[in-house]
């Protein structure tokens, strides 16, 4: 008898935590909800660009710097999701709760401080950044800001809900509360911009509406009986030192991390914007698209934190190993296919968005180096890294990352601009250089195995 159960027992732990099908079964869901957040975002380009190339190019300036706000804070959802993650693979809900609970904490004082010091120094902050832009273009992108700063509480609210949930293994939550988000957005930039005229303060305010709904929902789901990250009370959200600090040991280098690359891109796209109109409107689009081509590496990378994190919480190493394989393996061929697709499509997608000859001339060029240049360094560039945060090596992406983007993407792009006069692709250029650093670095890193020692919970 007791050698049966020995045996059962023996099973059971051989018996792996994630199949094939349980990987593609998580990933269905968050490949849906990344091509949502593109395309709506692609579509909400084209609404705006309806307004004029000034308002185009104001609302990229902003979104490049809304991009770096939520990445720095968003970063700490990694950290939360990490920590639930490693618990849940050890079978402890109880401290994944509270884990939940702390990482709840710690986005809705992030996201409101930095919410607050947007709201009071907009335009100081703008001027700062961007310098001396046409006050056309400062017009536009000072409304969107004001009211896209309302938005990053409720955008850390949803950040937090829908990493917790991912950490489960349910992606089909955040999935549905992205598609009603992004719906929002677009049936609300359609009826505001043309229909109440209110050009870019109506698609800020359709944004608003929507990142309120998300985060409304994924609360709500987050707060349903049975589910094990659910908060019982407000008295669970007062701050606890031990399970915050192993929320920020993640979190805080990969903020780091973030707030470095998108505080460079910031920086080069101060640099696009000495470059004209036409340019600033061609990255924007070419940013769009982009995007799309990103859709299965981001996806993929979304799964890597929950997959990786669980497999290590539960000591299974080799099963780590494989799962990252098989989900860069996934990556890979989802983006040669995107890429292929948009490097055909191009001249057609480009006279979507309105823009004049010469923009659509520097779009078409740029996206197609991009395409070309993306099927073979950006998911060991991108992707690969989620794996090794999993394991708790966040320090190590983030100093790869961060060196790489100055030395590489940051200094090459001005050189490349300013000396070498080679226009917006030599922005794009820069970035490209920047990949064969990080690919070399991580894939190194991850053939050693030297990112599963570390200790997270």
């Amino acid at each position: 008898m007791e050698k049966s159960i020995t045996q059962q027992n023996q099973t059971a732990q051989q018996a792996p935590l994630f199949t094939k099908r349980d990987i593609r079964k998580l990933l269905l869901p968050l490949l849906m909800e990344q091509f949502l957040a593109v395309s709506m975002g692609m579509a909400d380009t084209m609404m705006v660009s309806s307004v004029g190339e000034a308002a185009i190019s104001g609302v990229s300036l902003v979104d490049s710097v809304n991009t770096l706000i939520l990445q720095v804070l968003l970063a700490l959802a990694t950290g939360g999701a990490v920590v639930a993650s490693q618990y849940l693979g050890r079978g402890d809900t109880k401290n994944a709760r509270k884990g939940a609970s702390q990482l709840y904490t710690c986005l809705l004082i992030a996201t409101t401080t930095m919410a607050l010091i947007c709201l009071a120094l907009c335009r100081p902050l703008l001027r700062l950044v961007f310098g001396a832009i046409d006050d056309t273009v400062m017009g536009f992108a000072q409304t969107y800001f004001l009211l896209s700063a309302v938005s990053y509480p409720f955008m850390g609210v949803y950040g937090a809900g829908s990493a917790l949930f991912r950490a489960q293994g349910d992606s089909r939550t955040s999935m549905y509360a992205s598609l009603v988000m992004n719906v929002i957005n677009i049936l609300g930039n359609a009826l505001l911009i043309f229909v109440f005229r209110l050009g870019v303060l109506g698609a800020a305010l359709a944004t608003l509406a929507g990142r309120v709904f998300a985060a409304v929902y994924v609360t709500r789901q987050l707060q349903r009986p049975g589910n094990p990250m659910r908060i019982h009370a407000l008295a669970q959200l007062r701050p606890d030192g031990a399970y915050i600090r192993r929320i920020l040991a993640i979190g805080v280098p990969n903020g780091l991390e973030n707030g470095m690359f998108h505080f460079g891109k910031l920086i080069l796209s101060s640099l696009v914007s000495t470059l004209g109109t036409a340019a600033i409107a061609a990255n924007a689009v070419c940013n769009s698209l982009s995007g799309m081509a990103n859709i299965p590496g981001n996806a993929v990378s979304l799964a890597m934190t929950p997959v990786i994190g669980r497999c290590l919480g539960a000591g299974r190493r080799d099963e780590a190993r494989r799962c990252t394989l098989y989900l860069m393996k996934i990556a890979c061929t989802g983006i040669a296919m995107t890429n292929v697709l948009l490097f055909v499509l191009i001249p057609h997608l480009t006279s979507w968005f309105s823009l004049s000859k010469e923009a659509a001339e520097i779009a078409v060029f740029v996206q197609r180096s991009f395409n070309v240049v993306s099927l073979g360094f950006w998911p060991c560039s991108f992707t690969l890294p989620n794996a090794l945060r999993a394991g708790g090596d966040a320090k190590y992406t983030m100093t790869v990352s961060m060196i790489s983007m100055w030395l590489f993407r940051v200094l090459a792009c001005y050189v490349f601009v300013l000396k070498m006069n080679m226009g917006l692709f030599g922005v794009w250029l820069g970035m490209y250089i920047d990949w064969v650093c990080r690919m070399i670095c991580f894939v190194l890193r991850f053939v050693s195995g030297k990112w599963m020692d570390h200790r997270v919970i």
